[in-house]
């Protein structure tokens, strides 16, 4: 019997990350940041569950990430740029409880992503204090 998860969110980065890169290619300075924000939109894919951050990218997106809520141990939202503020999208910097950490670019709805795993992991970490004060 399969574990059933339920999508909170799955899709790529913000389409607004590719528009301001576009707008200020108009200083070619400014290729590199449109060039990898072109190329996290097409390749990159977020998926939250109830059990499970997935992160797909990479060149041609082989490349997967699974995180699972109870290895996380810090979630922090940042606004990407000033233009990702107005659009709803900024990055979400996840810190594992190995000290590895994951940086997720131009994530939509990214303050409400950012409370749903700083819940989720709370869920973990209020388990293990009641098994250990059981025992």
């Amino acid at each position: 019997m399969a574990i059933q998860e339920e999508v909170i969110f799955e899709g790529r980065s913000h389409v607004g990350d590719l528009i301001s890169n576009t707008f200020l290619l108009v200083t070619i300075v400014w290729l590199p940041f449109f060039v990898a924000s072109l190329v996290r939109y097409i390749f990159t894919r977020y998926r939250f569950t109830n059990r499970r951050i997935t992160v797909e990218g990479g060149w041609l997106g082989r490349k997967r990430t699974d995180i699972i809520y109870r290895e996380v141990s810090e979630v922090r939202d940042v606004p990407a740029t000033l233009a990702g503020s107005f659009m709803g999208y900024g990055v979400l910097l996840i810190t594992l409880k190995d000290g590895s950490r994951l940086e997720l670019r131009a994530v939509p709805r990214f303050r409400e992503l950012a409370q749903y795993v700083r819940e989720r992991t709370a869920q973990y970490v209020d388990r293990k204090a009641k098994s250990a004060t059981k025992s």
